[in-house]
């Protein structure tokens, strides 16, 4: 990856849904995953909650909030992450603490 693309901001809301089952949290899940603007996206129909990160320069937080209406989602959390963050915080515990040993 090159070192724009790793430094490019995304934006991660943490969510709560007050109207999510599993079976609406899945199909939800796999249309937010088909938009090339969301990075990663996880619904929990079990626990009511869960989290989007997307690109906040092609896709604003009402639109994600917009798509996410029907299941009357609540906003936890927000911050600002890079690429390279998103990266580092989707490895493995193996692959981290390979990362330390080092």
């Amino acid at each position: 990856m090159s070192e724009k693309v790793l430094k490019k901001n995304l934006m991660r809301l943490d969510l709560k849904f007050g109207k999510i089952d599993p079976e609406t949290a899945q199909v939800k899940q796999y249309e937010l995953e088909k938009d090339i603007r969301v990075w990663r996206v996880f619904l929990n129909g079990y626990a009511r909650n869960g989290f989007v990160v997307f690109d906040e320069e092609a896709m604003s937080k009402e639109e994600i909030m917009n798509l996410l209406g029907d299941l009357e989602p609540q906003v936890k959390a927000m911050r600002r992450l890079t690429v390279a963050d998103l990266v580092d915080e989707s490895m493995s515990w193996n692959n981290i603490l390979g990362k330390m040993k080092s």
